[in-house]
């Protein structure tokens, strides 16, 4: 269980490096074109966010696979905080994503 856990996370934490590094690449190709324009900025935040987004619910999903085996009542304690933070950054972060693209869209 705890190999599976551990690719899981790794997966997280793979989506997560490889939406920085394409937003870090759409953004110096901004700069490099001179498009300094808000829109493409905004394009590269909601990529970007859509990567930690992902990430974060594979690392959530991790955690949850970690605690479900014989759980202590500690165990189960840090997976509620952990949840409750990462479903928050989760929440705000999607709602900024809906504006975004609700702003663009106008």
């Amino acid at each position: 269980m705890e190999q599976l856990v551990t690719a899981i996370e790794a997966g997280g934490a793979f989506v997560i490096a490889l939406g920085a590094l394409l937003a870090f690449g759409r953004f110096l190709m901004a700069l490099v074109a001179r498009r300094s324009d808000s829109h493409r900025f905004v394009e590269v935040r909601l990529g970007l966010g859509r990567y930690l987004a992902l990430g974060l619910e594979f690392q959530l999903a991790g955690d949850v696979l970690r605690t479900a085996v014989a759980p202590t009542l500690d165990e189960l304690a840090v997976l509620a905080a952990v949840a409750a933070i990462r479903t928050a950054l989760n929440f705000f972060l999607n709602r900024e994503i809906r504006e975004e693209q609700q702003q663009l869209a106008t």
